[in-house]
């Protein structure tokens, strides 16, 4: 029989657990009934596939979707490789002295504010790729997508490292005991026995680089057009929100941050659920 306490963290774990589906079940109502009327009408499937040209009465989201889908995927691709070697150097290389450094830094930089990151962007990060382009502002895909993977990096970090920590110690004995070296565990034991947190790590950077808003409104460019190349400006959804909330509360222009907000939770929720797809089908084999 369980202790009582055990009972009763388990209780309180549920009710959290509830308590935030709900949450995010009343997000979804939220914005689906402020949304009605672009349902109803069928125009939001119109918001959907035009451009955004508030002169022509034109306020679709079509740019801001893939501006998204350009910065927050590249982010996510660049920040991945950089965690996995930084969560292994902590975890299985363990550089004398280094360690407890990167670790602490890593959980200092999780708690900068997001503004603090844009506006070092801003001053450091934009005049390089200003300079690489050749071309443009720097405030492009690129530098959102460069300092997004920053951000989300420390997040993933934690998480590959704890779920490296977590595999049993007598695999680690046994394949130490056949004589593999550090990155031979690491490849054949380590990462194939950890990939449950590897895949949750994966989940809550994917949800913030999405949901993230002042690195994209600071170094993007906030442009409303389709980007061509990667130093290209781009607006993305949760920008765009931002920038257009203050409009006519009965303006086609202010429902449209409705469909956006609709968009980030269809392409997130699409996200996640294919990513745990891809997990179950990974334990399954």
């Amino acid at each position: 029989m369980q202790p009582r306490s055990e009972q009763a963290a388990e209780r309180i774990l549920l009710v959290c657990a509830v308590l935030s589906s709900l949450i995010t079940a009343a997000i979804l109502v939220f914005m689906l009934i402020m949304g009605l009327p672009l349902l109803a009408g069928g125009r939001i499937f119109t918001l959907a596939i035009s451009a955004w040209e508030p002169g022509r009465e034109l306020f679709g989201i079509y740019p801001m979707l893939l501006g998204t889908l350009a910065v927050a995927p590249l982010a996510l691709i660049i920040a991945l490789p950089v965690s996995l070697g930084t969560a292994a150097l902590i975890g299985v290389a363990q550089p004398r002295g280094a360690v407890l450094f990167v670790r602490r830094f890593v959980q200092l930089m999780t708690g900068i504010p997001t503004v603090v990151y844009g506006f070092v962007g801003v001053f450091l990060l934009v005049p390089l790729i200003r300079g690489m382009a050749g071309r443009g502002t720097g405030m492009c895909v690129l530098t959102a997508a460069l300092l997004l993977a920053l951000l989300v990096a420390p997040t993933m970090i934690l998480f590959f490292g704890e779920a490296f920590q977590s595999v049993p110690r007598a695999y680690l004995l046994a394949v130490d005991a056949i004589g593999a070296d550090r990155w031979q565990k690491f490849c054949h034991v380590i990462l194939p026995n950890a990939w449950r947190g590897v895949l949750g790590g994966i989940v809550m950077a994917t949800g913030r680089a999405f949901g993230d808003t002042m690195i994209a409104l600071m170094v993007a460019g906030n442009a409303a057009r389709v980007p061509q190349s990667v130093y290209d400006p781009v607006r993305t959804l949760t920008s765009h929100i931002a920038l257009i909330k203050a409009a006519d509360y009965n303006s086609l222009e202010f429902k449209s941050i409705f469909a956006c907000g609709l968009a980030l939770y269809l392409v997130a929720s699409v996200l996640v659920v294919l990513i745990r797809r891809i997990g179950r089908h990974e334990a399954a084999r």
